[in-house]
């Protein structure tokens, strides 16, 4: 297995979770979930790195079921096939608004929420790639309702 998912994505970036160190978790890919993050990478992370301009911080990228799990993540989660990262403007050259803005206007993607935050910017940027022939260019925005996630669309 390579060190690398992408020029700019390590391996180790990809897979890594406090949850699952902490709790003992093997939170490794198959080779098949390997490949779909490479995929994501390629279609999304890359270009939308190059037009940022810099380093974009990647909250979660893949996810093992039984990580997903602890965490409480959706059971249908694309995480835990390697299709979905989570994205934060962390190092101030974008902001998560102008990343989704950009996204939805210039690159394929199956499915983008707005993760919390105000109207004005997301706390992070969920983005998923299937594949060119399966993306459904959905976009969510998440809220909090009486303590409980709720999607709608926008």
């Amino acid at each position: 297995m390579s060190d690398r998912i992408s020029e700019h994505i390590s391996l180790k970036e990809g897979i890594k979770s406090h949850t699952a160190t902490r709790l003992g978790i093997d939170n490794s890919p198959s080779e098949l979930d390997l490949v779909r993050m490479q995929t994501v990478a390629e279609k999304v992370f890359e270009p939308l790195r190059k037009w940022v301009g810099g380093p974009i911080a990647i909250n979660s990228f893949y996810r093992s079921p039984k990580l997903n799990s602890a965490i409480g993540g959706s059971k249908s989660s694309q995480h835990c096939i390697g299709c979905a990262l989570d994205l934060d403007d962390n190092y101030g050259y974008k902001t998560n608004a102008e990343m989704f803005e950009y996204v939805k206007n210039n690159l394929d993607y199956d499915q983008m929420i707005w993760e919390f935050g105000t109207d004005e910017n997301p706390n992070w940027v969920h983005i998923s790639y299937v594949s060119e022939d399966a993306n459904r260019r959905r976009l969510l925005k998440a809220s909090k309702i009486n303590g409980k996630t709720t999607y709608s669309v926008i």
